[in-house]
């Protein structure tokens, strides 16, 4: 298979360390930059491995930690580091890169990845909140830029896979499983006094604090339903979700003769990042395969929207349509925050998203600008909720 030159945002999170495995196993991968945030141990680690020509971190600071412990391992030859948001687009837009994965969490990948996209970059998709917050103008970006957007969530990425060779106009709707998270079988009132701890320990996946988070609220389902809808061109009452505990079954797509295609593979996001950085080609793994003997029980039901209020205000949202995903993707990234920080509540979350989208008047997504102006309009006023429920909260106790 012919070699593939690459960059990583979000170098040193979960999807990038598994990228980096991938690379690996593959062989014929070539990094050349790698994006990461503050984890400059993990950083100076995979630039000993991997000698990427560029690197990126969040400030000076980590960049002088970064440069000590390169010195410390004897590292002469180092790469050039980068800076910020402009070191990411950097990285992003690298002219030998033909292959971009997008793995930073939140927001701060929607800049850098948009930037590739016009660069005619493909683009191995697993940050979600860029499709959320701006999925009309990347979606238009890649069209006119013969930019590919390929979805490295497993959830898309099985939709992806459903797909392939498949008419559209044949397609009745699409199916997202969810695990239902650590809350599936709690009460409403579990969830209301849930800890940070109970949140963030999810029964199927290891992922980051952000989205370990979204996935006890099933906020991380209600912006893939977002997220689907720009990637494959299907509207919100095309889209349903079902619970899935097992996670075997990674989502599905119904045609309208009542045929149903599903795509299955053990939990390792592996799999999907593989396929997006080779498509259309296949390639051997190094995971071990599902052992169908060792599966008693598939089940299915539907998710509880008065339990999780977040999955049916992202439809509400994806309906509002213009910049109110983006509104919804801001607030609720500062109220996971506000909850991780113990600021807040779990159910708390859901009642500032609603606040902020319920008042929003959105605006069309047609510029860069119109997104952001949506979400720092979004961060400010779910700060301003935040504290003064702090305040309440502090008058009453």
């Amino acid at each position: 298979m012919q070699s593939t030159n690459i960059s990583i945002l979000g170098s040193t999170g979960s999807i990038g360390c598994n990228t980096l495995k991938v690379a690996e196993h593959l062989g014929n991968i070539n990094v050349v930059a790698l994006g990461a945030g503050r984890n400059m141990d993990v950083l100076a680690d995979q630039i000993v491995r991997f000698k990427p020509e560029l690197v990126s971190c969040s400030d000076d600071e980590c960049a002088n930690q970064l440069l000590e412990k390169l010195h410390s391992k004897r590292i002469v030859d180092t790469p050039k580091i980068l800076i910020g948001e402009d070191g990411l687009v950097e990285i992003a837009t690298h002219e030998q890169v033909e292959t971009v994965v997008s793995a930073t969490v939140g927001a701060v990948g929607f800049v850098p990845t948009l930037r590739a996209i016009e660069a005619g970059k493909r683009i191995a998709l697993a940050n979600k909140e860029t499709l959320v917050m701006a999925g009309e103008l990347m979606t238009k970006a890649a069209d006119g830029n013969g930019a590919e957007i390929l979805p490295v969530d497993s959830e898309h990425n099985a939709l992806h896979q459903c797909l392939r060779g498949e008419q559209l106009a044949e397609v009745k709707r699409l199916i997202l499983t969810a695990s239902g998270g650590p809350f599936l079988n709690k009460t409403k009132e579990d969830i209301e006094n849930a800890t940070r701890e109970e949140a963030l320990n999810h029964p199927t996946w290891d992922m980051g604090d952000k989205i370990s988070i979204d996935s006890a609220t099933l906020m991380n389902k209600g912006l893939e339903v977002i997220e689907a809808h720009w990637l494959f061109g299907f509207d919100g009452d095309e889209i349903n979700v079902v619970v899935h505990p097992q996670s075997v079954v990674h989502s599905m797509v119904e045609l309208v003769d009542g045929s149903v295609i599903a795509q299955l593979g053990v939990t390792d996001m592996q799999h999907a990042i593989q396929y997006a950085i080779t498509y259309p080609k296949r390639a051997p793994n190094s995971l071990p395969p599902i052992d169908f003997a060792e599966i008693s029980n598939l089940t299915f039901e539907k998710p509880d929207f008065e339990r999780f209020p977040n999955l049916a205000l992202a439809y509400k949202a994806l309906e509002k349509g213009g910049t109110t995903p983006a509104v919804l993707n801001a607030s609720n990234e500062i109220a996971v925050q506000a909850f991780l920080d113990q600021n807040i509540r779990l159910s708390e979350i859901a009642e500032i998203n609603e606040k902020l989208v319920t008042e929003h008047h959105p605006t069309a997504v047609d510029s860069l600008e119109a997104v952001l102006d949506a979400d720092a309009w979004a961060r400010g006023e779910a700060r301003s909720v935040i504290s003064e429920m702090s305040v309440l909260a502090s008058s009453i106790n």
